[in-house]
């Protein structure tokens, strides 16, 4: 029995860490805002417990600022980590698009090009929230049609700390945010893996900069007060 409820409370913790992971490369927490355990808790129907472990993974993701049980904040981005994360970016997203270009089948096509329509539909309603979450899908849809599950989890740890930002900036950014995503679509029903991988490019450096001009001008969201 003992073991059983061990195993029980490592996967509660599993699945809170991983909706708390989602909600950030999501978009559904922004820079400043403050993380509250008991709020959190309510929000899942769980004891604090496994909040709060989640939470001080995701300090360890260097994704959240863990001052002290009562001050858990989503940080500010320097502009030097951004444009490191940008490279980092570039690189293993160009592969993502590189390699799911020479694989992508139809069916793959149509799911992109849905999320493309539904993120379209977003901006237009300027509803924040469902356009990030449609951005974030779009961009992990290509290490997925690659078949690169190892390179998709690293991904991850970049978004967590990206999403926020990438929220921040969404409605201010517009079409940027999504205009060089029908050029890696064009390139993936070529089966253009340079094409790809530059579309994908041209994606984070030009769809990127309202949220880099944000971090440079200091125009990111105060921190909430509790």
């Amino acid at each position: 029995m003992a073991e059983f409820t061990t195993l029980e409370h490592e996967n509660l913790n599993s699945v809170v860490y991983a909706a708390l992971c989602d909600a950030l490369m999501q978009g559904r927490f922004q820079p400043g805002d403050r993380l509250k355990i008991r709020d959190l808790a309510e929000q899942f129907g769980t004891s604090v417990t496994p909040i709060r472990d989640a939470i001080l993974r995701l300090a360890n993701d260097e994704a959240i600022t863990f001052r002290s049980p009562r001050d858990i904040r989503i940080p500010g981005m320097a502009e030097s980590r951004y444009r490191e994360i940008r490279a980092i970016r570039i690189r293993l997203e160009g592969l993502a698009a590189e390699t799911a270009a020479q694989v992508a089948t139809s069916a793959n096509i149509r799911a992109l090009e849905a999320i493309l329509r539904e993120n379209e539909q977003a901006i237009d309603a300027g509803d924040r929230l469902k356009g990030t979450q449609l951005n974030q899908a779009f961009h992990f849809m290509l290490p997925q049609i690659a078949g690169l599950p190892v390179l998709n989890n690293i991904l991850r740890r970049l978004w967590l700390q990206m999403g926020p930002h990438i929220s921040d900036a969404y409605i201010e950014g517009g079409r940027a945010m999504i205009d060089h995503h029908y050029p890696v679509i064009e390139a993936l029903k070529r089966h253009d893996p340079a094409a790809a991988s530059m579309a994908i490019v041209d994606d984070i450096l030009l769809g990127g900069k309202p949220i880099l001009e944000r971090i440079v001008h200091g125009e990111e969201r105060p921190a909430r007060r509790a």
